[in-house]
């Protein structure tokens, strides 16, 4: 077992309300329940002797390990080679689809040997409160319960546990074609435990779980030329989906580094209304209409709670079920992955300012209507006292869509979005014929665009540049196309984009900023970012740089895992860093791929 593997070594499994991380070494070292930013029980990826962990893997050491999706699905298998045999675990978490919250989930995991003989090992080791908690083991004929604060976990398995301290060990032997099985269930401290298990149960639970992740994909209706990339980004997405309320989180993940040793470890397990506004459409674009109409829901109830109350109308994230709570405190107890500290739980960020948001709800709402999505009358009142709202307080400086931590300034990409809100607003307005105040609206989007190509434009770059008085390039400003700023291949953007290649992109690779150019008040530097590599295929596509936007897509692929999962940023040598997987990553690749699609088929009919 790694003290620390590659962050890109895992695969993820999840229930639609949590989710775990495994390894290829078939570790299970990030797990949190009942929710995605509950508390770890499993977090040896973020401390190797205090984390926690759940192995289950073959005794022998000299093997090989293949990790794989099994076919578009959200089932994980992990195959081990060795002289002796082969072995394979596969895990999973029974999706639930119901719309309300429960506290009691299950990672299920099934051994058996395929050739030969395989002796598997099982190490339970569970750590809670984020490694704070103990916990007392019951070690009975029906498994083990692992009881901590307010929250016990139940092993049961197919084969013998035993005691190790307050922790289980247990090992099996399996022929070929044989096959066992162990669950970790977690449930309230009072909750019963779980009936007793079969392998046949458990095992025929495995096939209701494929079936349900290929009868959903199976409603897409992509048929461009990445299904495979596609699929498996749609699926991450919704194994990221919080179910109960259909906000998606930034994550799964929590403090993992965007440079390994540094300080810029987050934690990515909240609901951004700048992800999931732009998930709609990457969404629709593939055919999940009730995904997408549950996060609109979901966005308007934030916009309705602050519509009455003074001060910013949104925030820019929250917790899954809404809460604006997320208090930021260092784990010190913790050493972090291959010492990057400190490790934080919660985000400060949520507190920033951070205007842009108000342009990626309202884009969001105005996607919404494609598919009928129900804004009653009291939603468009709370929608458009914030616009009313919002003519008073757009040209303001702020933290920057990157939440910088270096004080605030006008950042042109917060002054685009902010003319999409009042955009998108009037075209909500009138498409619904609601009422709303049009001319003041109108005044305040015209105004914006007037100041950005002023003030946001570089004579030195001959582009948009990342805020007012500055020449550094920004490639949030890759969303101006999409968004309707300016057009597609207008000059003042091909200009803007030819400055964007000169200065952010690094082998087809796309940094946010340049740091040293523009600090963001904190040390280090960081990799490019996966999410505007998509972006720069999207904006090269619409401009009509079809070949390079092709290219640039697929060497994008190259950087995947293996099994098609990205985290936050590709770093110096090509090895992922940052929180994983991320949403975001996968979402943009969708909307390339859909855009980049389009201008293929366009560019074939031509000729």
């Amino acid at each position: 077992m790694d003290r620390y593997p590659p962050i890109a070594d895992h695969g993820l499994v999840g229930d639609l309300q949590t989710a775990a991380l495994v390894s290829s070494q078939g570790v299970v070292n990030w797990f949190c329940s009942p929710r995605f930013d509950s508390p770890s029980i499993f977090a040896s990826l973020l401390d190797h002797d205090r984390g926690g962990h759940f192995r289950l893997a073959p005794e022998r050491s000299d093997m090989s390990c293949k990790q794989l999706y099994y076919p578009d699905t959200g089932v994980l298998v992990t195959r081990f080679m060795s002289p002796d045999g082969v072995g394979e675990v596969v895990d999973w978490m029974p999706a639930n689809t119901s719309r309300t919250p429960t506290d009691r989930h299950s990672l299920m995991r099934v051994i058996r040997a395929v050739r030969g003989t395989v002796r598997f090992v099982l190490e339970c080791r569970p750590r809670f409160d984020y490694g704070r908690a103990g916990h007392e083991l019951e070690l009975n004929g029906q498994g083990a319960a692992f009881r901590g604060p307010g929250i016990t976990g139940h092993l049961q398995a197919s084969f013998p546990l035993e005691r190790d301290g307050q922790d289980v060990r247990g090992a099996v032997t399996l022929s070929i074609g044989e096959s066992a099985a162990a669950v970790f269930t977690t449930c309230a401290a009072d909750g019963g435990a779980p009936p007793p298990l079969t392998v046949e149960d458990v095992t025929s639970k495995l096939w209701r779980e494929v079936d349900f992740w290929q009868d959903w994909l199976h409603t897409s209706r992509y048929r461009g030329r990445w299904a495979e990339m596609v699929n498996r980004s749609a699926i991450t997405l919704k194994l990221l989906t919080y179910h109960p309320s259909g906000a998606p989180v930034a994550a799964a993940t929590m403090g993992l580094p965007e440079q390994v040793g540094g300080e810029r470890n987050w934690d990515y397990r909240y609901s951004w209304i700048r992800d999931g506004s732009l998930s709609v459409r990457a969404l629709l674009d593939l055919g999940f209409v009730e995904e997408a109409t549950s996060f609109t829901k979901w966005l308007g109830d934030r916009m309705h709670d602050r519509a009455e109350l003074p001060g910013e109308r949104l925030q820019i994230m929250y917790r899954v079920d809404g809460d604006p709570h997320l208090t930021e405190e260092i784990l010190d107890h913790w050493e972090g992955y291959r010492g990057s500290r400190p490790v934080r739980a919660g985000n400060a960020a949520a507190e920033q300012l951070q205007l842009d948001i108000y342009g990626e709800a309202l884009y969001a709402m105005a996607e919404g209507l494609e598919v009928g999505t129900e804004l009653g009358y009291h939603g468009w009142k709370g929608l458009a006292r914030t616009l009313d709202w919002l003519c008073d307080h757009w040209d303001r400086p702020d933290e920057g869509i990157w939440e910088t931590r270096g004080g605030r300034n006008d950042f042109t990409y917060s002054r685009v979005m902010c003319w999409v809100a009042f955009d998108r607003g009037m075209r909500l307005a009138i498409e619904l014929s609601r009422p709303a105040d049009i001319p003041r609206w109108r005044v305040a989007r015209d105004s914006i665009l007037e100041q950005v190509m002023v003030k946001g434009w570089s004579q030195a770059e001959q582009a948009l540049v990342q805020h007012y008085g500055g020449d550094v390039l920004d490639a949030s400003l890759l969303l101006v196309p999409r968004v309707g700023f300016l057009a597609a291949k207008s000059p003042g953007w091909l200009s803007t984009l030819d400055a964007m290649e000169r200065k952010l992109v690094s082998d087809s690779l796309v940094y946010r900023y340049d740091p040293a150019a523009s600090p963001d008040g904190l040390r280090g530097s960081e990799g490019t970012f996966s999410l505007c590599t998509y972006l720069y295929v999207d904006a090269l596509a619409r401009a009509g740089r079809v070949r390079p936007a092709r290219y640039t897509f697929e060497k994008m692929h190259t950087y995947a895992n293996h099994v098609g999962l990205f985290a936050e940023e590709i770093g110096p040598s090509g090895e992922q860093l940052g929180n994983f997987p991320q949403a975001f990553t996968h979402l943009s690749l969708i909307m390339a791929a859909s855009t980049l699609d389009e201008a293929l088929d366009k560019l074939r009919a031509r000729y």
